[in-house]
C-alpha cells in the first residue's frame, strides 16, 4: 500500500526543511512541496527543487505568483490604504491567500489528502494558511508540525537539521526569521524579540540606513488609473517591474523601515522589523490623490473602514464576504482616483509634493481666501448657529444645573 501524500508549503528555510523528514518518519507520508514565487528573490528560489529532494521530498514545484499577488492582493490593500495598527503594511498577510490557493491546487493535482505548513502555534500565519485551505479544500487534513512535535525552539530545530544532514542557512548567531516578497521583508527572532534592544544593524537587509542615505532628495512621479499604479516617471510598466522600480529607488533612500510591537491574533504582543520601500511610496502617493478626488463623507468612511480591512486581512480572513464587501466600496471610490502625484524621497521619508487629476474636486474659487462666485459669506451665519445648536443647548442646561 502506497504512503499517503501530503503537500507542504515550502520555502527552503529552517522550519520547512526539517518538516520534510519529520513527515516521512513520524507520519509515514510521501511529501510533495509547493513553493510560490511572490518576489522573494532568486537567492531563495534557485536550487529549491534540489534542496527539497536532498531533504527527502518526492517532488517540489515552484510557481510564479508575482503578478496575481500584486493585482489580486496588494493593489486592493493599496486602494484601501490599509495599515495594521497604524504601522504595518501587511506584507506577509497579503501573500498568504495566493500561496494557500496554489498549494491546494498542487495537492489536488498530485492526489494528496493532506496539507502542511511550517507556521508556529504562536503566530498569525497558521490561521492565514488554514483559512485558505478551508476555503478551497475543507475535506483535506491539515498537519501543523509546530503544534505536534517535541521541538520547542529554533535552536532545537537547527540541531534536528544537523542530525538529519538537512542543508540550512540559519545559525545560532544569526537566527532571525524572515519573510520576503515583492511588497516587503519582515524580520523577527533573535535580538529583535527584546523591545528594549535597538534594532540590530545586521537585521536590515534591503533599505539603506536613512542616516547614510543620499544627501540629495529624489522625486518620483506616480501615475494612477482608478487607484492602480500604472507608470513611474511617465513610463508605463507592468505591476512587477513597476514595484521593483519603486523598491529600488525607495531602498536607496532608506524609505519604508518600521520597528513595531504589534498585537498578534492569538493574543500576545510581538516585535517585528519591516522594510516596505516601494509600498510606502505608493501609499503616500495614493493618499494624496484620494484627498484630491474623493468627497469628504466618502473619504471619512474610507478612513474608518481601512483599519477594519487591515485587521481582517491580518487575521487571515481574506476569503470572507466582509472583505469582499469592503473591496466593493473601495473599488467604487477608486473610480475617480486617476492622476499623477510627485513624491519626494529623502533620508527615510516619502513626502507627496503635488498632485493633479482630471477628477479633482478642488475648486480654487471656493477654497481661496478671496471671495468669489459660488459662495455667499452671509450663508455662514445661519450655518454656524445651527451647527452649534446641540452644544449650546447642552451648555445652557449644564449651566442651570450648576447654579
Amino acid at each position: 500500500m502506497s504512503a499517503p501524500k501530503i503537500v507542504l508549503a515550502y520555502s527552503g528555510g529552517l522550519d520547512t526543511s526539517i518538516i520534510i523528514p519529520w513527515l516521512k518518519e513520524e507520519k509515514g507520508m510521501e511529501v510533495h512541496c509547493l513553493a510560490g514565487d511572490v518576489g522573494q528573490g532568486a537567492e531563495e528560489l534557485v536550487g529549491l527543487e534540489e534542496k527539497a529532494a536532498q531533504s527527502g521530498a518526492a517532488s517540489c514545484r515552484v510557481v510564479d505568483l508575482r503578478t496575481e499577488f500584486l493585482t489580486e492582493c496588494v493593489w486592493p490593500s493599496l486602494k484601501a490604504l490599509a495599515v495594521y495598527e497604524g504601522r504595518y503594511l501587511l506584507g506577509t498577510s497579503l501573500a498568504r491567500p495566493v500561496l494557500a490557493r496554489a498549494q491546494v491546487a498542487y495537492a489536488q493535482e498530485v492526489g494528496a489528502e493532506a496539507l502542511c505548513h511550517g507556521c508556529t502555534g504562536k503566530g498569525n500565519d497558521q490561521v492565514r494558511f488554514e483559512l485558505g485551505y478551508m476555503a478551497f479544500a475543507p475535506e483535506m487534513q491539515i498537519i501543523a508540525p509546530w503544534r505536534e512535535w517535541s521541538i520547542t525552539s529554533r535552536e532545537e530545530a537547527i540541531d534536528y537539521a544537523a542530525e538529519h544532514e538537512i542543508p540550512i542557512v540559519a545559525t545560532r548567531k544569526k537566527i532571525y526569521s524572515r519573510d520576503r516578497n515583492l511588497w516587503h521583508i519582515s524580520h523577527e527572532g533573535g535580538a529583535i524579540e527584546d523591545p528594549s534592544n535597538p534594532p540590530p544593524a545586521d537585521a536590515w537587509q534591503w533599505t539603506t540606513d536613512p542616516k547614510a542615505a543620499p544627501d540629495e532628495a529624489q522625486c518620483v512621479t506616480l501615475t494612477f488609473d482608478k487607484g492602480v499604479p500604472v507608470a513611474v516617471d511617465g513610463q508605463v510598466l507592468e505591476p512587477v517591474p513597476l514595484l521593483e522600480r519603486l523598491n529600488e529607488v525607495g531602498a536607496t533612500h532608506g524609505v519604508g523601515r518600521v520597528d513595531i510591537v504589534e498585537n498578534r491574533l492569538v493574543g500576545m504582543k510581538s516585535r517585528g522589523l519591516y522594510e516596505t520601500p516601494g509600498g510606502t511610496i505608493l501609499m503616500e502617493g495614493l493618499r494624496s490623490l484620494r484627498a484630491l478626488c474623493v468627497e469628504r463623507d466618502s473619504a471619512d468612511l474610507a478612513d474608518r473602514l481601512a483599519p477594519e480591512w487591515a485587521r481582517l486581512v491580518y487575521n487571515g480572513q481574506w476569503f470572507h464576504p466582509k472583505r469582499e464587501a469592503m473591496d466593493a466600496f473601495f473599488n467604487c471610490l477608486a473610480q475617480t482616483q486617476t492622476g499623477e502625484v510627485t513624491v519626494e524621497l529623502f533620508k527615510g521619508k516619502a513626502t507627496s509634493l503635488h498632485a493633479s487629476s482630471p477628477n479633482s474636486l478642488y475648486n480654487e474659487n471656493l477654497a481661496s481666501f478671496t471671495m468669489g462666485e459660488g459662495f455667499q459669506p452671509q450663508d455662514s451665519e445661519g450655518f454656524v448657529r445651527l451647527f452649534g445648536l446641540p452644544g449650546t443647548v447642552a451648555q445652557a442646561v449644564a449651566g442651570e444645573s450648576r447654579v
